[in-house]
């Protein structure tokens, strides 16, 4: 067996991952995640991150996410953190790459094929396992091959399976199967969902969005999926480190402000994938004729497909001075610039590819504090927010252009304050000790079943 194992270190830039800290030796009881884990810029790679780190505090003493190597996620087209700028992870936990299984005649599946293998190994070992994919395709897919795998042998450990869905999981892979009239495609997909321990979404929204594409599938082929899901499926809501957020130093964000060339509520900002669903050339247009574009800079962070035309957008307006692109924000540097910001701006709007299921960036701004958020009412995003936004219509570039000029012009020192504080005291419920917890009690209430 070949694979990196890593505990990736911002120490050493440019350079693959570091082997981590050894494994521990004789583990008692251990977690495994499989998703697109760092260095992928996706809010579900840093949700992965937070349930690992809440597990060692929570009884796990090995816990292991296994992930893509390097290399694929490069070639994958999408978008990366620098190497240098991931943060390590702590002691106990194990980052692994599985290098693909064969050769060039293997078009396709080398490297889940490692994954998988790499699953039977651990799922093989004398340790009592709970094993978790984030994103159903194809994680889920590795996990529920390996656990096949493994009981066949006679030697799988106790394991149980959560299968965690995002709404792209139905919007480009189910939904997309029943347009193509591909019905073993969206089969696939739910069965294999249907069959974990534990089924979860990441919102109400992403519960609906299952359980109308599955009713789809139900009525045009006659399966039974839709009651199914209805009935197993709960929520668990992403899990983030509150405390990443809420015990900033001022006198730190005032720093890294000033090395970007920035003021504390000087600029309107954006933190996320730069796509279209995400709403950033909207949000460009808005502001370049919002009242507030005199008083206050824009600030884009993020890469992914849009950027360049995005960049191009941008030099076509009056003022493109006033527009600044990110795209080297780090973890470590990411609160301070939330906290920094006069408003958040996240205007998400439903496409067939992608639609906002929760929206990770929106809770980690009410958390960091700073000025309020202006997003739109897009799939799972009121979940996020609750009522603490001001929401616009998705797609409409002068309505955000008036939030901006309401929110920056209109608000005094005071609002501001406590529309900051009570949109806090929402988002600390998506901390990830609250959410790992409750997502754990429906493990131990499935275990508790299956034993009775």
């Amino acid at each position: 067996m070949t694979m990196i194992s890593d505990h990736l270190d911002a120490s050493s830039p440019g350079l693959p991952p570091l082997e981590s800290e050894a494994p521990p030796k004789n583990p008692t009881r251990r977690l495994v995640i499989v998703v697109r884990a760092d260095p992928v810029i996706c809010g579900h790679s840093g949700e992965a991150r937070n349930l690992a780190e809440a597990a060692l505090t929570r009884s796990f003493d090995d816990v292991r996410i296994v992930t893509w190597p390097i290399d694929a996620l490069q070639a994958s087209g999408l978008p990366l953190k620098p190497l240098e700028s991931v943060l390590p992870y702590s002691p106990g936990i194990t980052v692994e790459r599985p290098e693909p299984v064969g050769d060039y005649k293997v078009p396709d599946g080398r490297h889940l094929s490692g994954i998988v293998g790499r699953l039977v190994e651990l799922f093989t070992e004398d340790v009592p396992t709970t094993a978790m994919s984030l994103y159903l395709t194809p994680h889920d897919t590795a996990i529920a091959q390996a656990a096949q795998i493994a009981r066949s042998t006679g030697m799988c450990a106790p394991l149980t399976t959560i299968a965690e869905a995002v709404g792209s999981d139905i919007t480009n892979v189910v939904r997309t199967a029943v347009d193509e009239g591909r019905f073993g495609a969206a089969a696939q997909v739910l069965s294999t969902y249907l069959g974990n321990d534990v089924c979860v979404a990441v919102s109400e929204y992403t519960k609906h969005l299952i359980v109308q594409s599955a009713t789809e599938v139900d009525q045009r082929w006659g399966t039974q999926f839709a009651g199914q899901c209805e009935q197993r499926v709960a929520v668990s809501y992403p899990a983030i480190d509150s405390s990443a957020y809420t015990s900033l130093r001022p006198e730190e964000t005032d720093r890294r402000l000033a090395e970007r060339g920035l003021e504390r509520d000087g600029y309107v900002m954006f933190l996320s994938r730069l796509s279209r669903a995400k709403g950033v050339d909207d949000l460009i247009n808005g502001f370049a004729v919002s009242a507030a574009r005199t008083r206050t800079k824009l600030v884009i962070c993020g890469n992914g497909p849009e950027a360049m035309d995005l960049r191009a957008l941008a030099r076509s307006t009056p003022n493109p001075e006033q527009i600044l692109f990110f795209d080297d924000v780090d973890d470590a540097e990411k609160p301070h610039l939330l906290a920094g910001s006069s408003a958040y701006v996240l205007a998400s709007k439903p496409r067939p590819e992608f639609v906002e299921t929760f929206g990770i960036a929106l809770a980690e701004k009410m958390l960091a504090g700073g000025g309020p958020i202006i997003t739109c009412d897009t799939g799972g995003i009121p979940e996020a927010v609750g009522p603490h936004a001001r929401i616009v219509p998705p797609g409409h570039p002068h309505a955000i252009a008036n939030a901006l000029a309401e929110v920056i012009l209109g608000l005094s020192s005071g609002e501001r304050t406590r529309w900051g504080q009570s949109a806090r005291s929402y988002a600390l419920q998506f901390d990830r000790a609250i959410v790992f917890d409750k997502l754990f009690a429906r493990v131990d209430a499935c275990a508790s079943h299956v034993a009775a």
